[in-house]
């Protein structure tokens, strides 16, 4: 089968098309001929290799030479121990822990998949798993949003973001997102009642608080996301620099909470069931994925150099050929 292999951490210009061995299901696992899948944020850190926690899977080298997770596909065989599916079967879910889905076949977990709704197409189901997941923990769970709270998403105009202020819209809460310029007309078509350009204001300066700060790319101080709180106010964060991330850790249990202010890491879970809450309320059309572009298999390096630069607005997703030899 065609894969995108890396077997060194670096640029796009590392990664390549290669023949290689179709993977076999082991008891729990199930073998999908993948149809699309989408690139994340932890697909440009696996491939870089930075920050420091993107080298879990090989310090020096990848452990997971073959990156992308968010995989929609069909069964093609089951090991002897899978129940809830059956060759045949659509499925979809979120494969970060695992990787291979930037290939023809991919095999999964059983527990990680769920059955892919008739009405969504493989595209759109590839859409989904990571960032609407990591926006519904994000928004429902820890922020445990209210109707007119005020809330601040960092980040907002990527995969995770596009989902959270639709889901805090949908709650009720009046939204402010960040982000670069080039996303803040499609934030306002989603409902954000305010628009940041990170470049030109930062947000915990600009004497504004909220009562819950999601932040998608977090690298600012714990000092910075205290500042820009309100009074019993939260602020949970997924993805950033070293630096945040331990800062929080040994500081954010304790900086705030003579205020009730609480800073901390949100640790996102897979679940079949968050997904298909999410995709529920795509059939409900209370929520939208949001697509910016699709690229080919052989077409992941310009794809993930695409994300990287910053100029993904929701998701970008590989459209998966048998025998893709296409070019654009």
């Amino acid at each position: 089968m065609k894969a995108i292999v890396h077997t060194i951490y670096g640029s796009p210009d590392v990664l390549e098309l290669k023949e290689v061995e179709k993977p076999t299901p082991t008891d729990n696992e199930v073998l999908i001929r993948v149809k699309a899948v989408s690139v994340n944020l932890s697909d440009w850190e696996g491939l870089l290799g930075k920050p420091l926690y993107a080298r879990l899977s090989g310090l020096f080298s990848p452990g997971q030479t073959i990156l992308g997770s968010d995989v929609a596909g069909v069964v093609e065989a089951v090991g002897s121990h899978v129940q809830r599916f059956k060759q045949g079967d659509e499925v979809f879910g979120d494969l970060v822990m695992f990787g291979g889905g930037f290939a023809e076949y991919v095999c999964a977990p059983e527990k990680i998949l769920a059955l892919k709704p008739a009405s969504l197409t493989f595209e759109e189901a590839a859409a989904f798993p990571q960032g609407a997941v990591i926006a519904l923990q994000g928004i429902r769970d820890k922020g445990q949003v209210q109707p007119g709270q005020k809330i601040l998403i960092n980040g907002a105009g990527g995969g995770a973001g596009t989902f959270a202020v639709q889901l805090a819209k949908m709650y009720g809460a009046e939204v402010t997102g960040v982000d670069n310029a080039r996303k803040l007309d499609m934030l306002r078509s989603l409902g954000a009642d305010h628009v940041i350009d990170y470049a030109q204001v930062d947000f915990t300066k600009n004497g504004q608080r909220y009562d819950f700060i999601l932040d998608l790319v977090a690298h600012r101080s714990v000092f910075a996301y205290k500042r820009a709180l309100n009074a019993n106010g939260n602020c949970f964060m997924v993805g950033g620099s070293m630096a945040t991330m331990l800062q929080v850790l040994l500081l954010g249990s304790r900086i705030g909470k003579a205020e009730g202010k609480k800073i901390g890491l949100l640790v996102v879970r897979s679940s079949p069931n968050d997904l298909l809450f999410m995709t529920g309320l795509y059939e409900a059309r209370k929520i939208i994925p949001v697509i910016d572009r699709s690229f080919s298999l052989s077409e992941v390096p310009e794809a993930l150099r695409y994300l990287g630069e910053g100029h993904a607005k929701g998701k970008i997703i590989i459209t998966v050929e048998q025998n893709d030899n296409k070019s654009r």
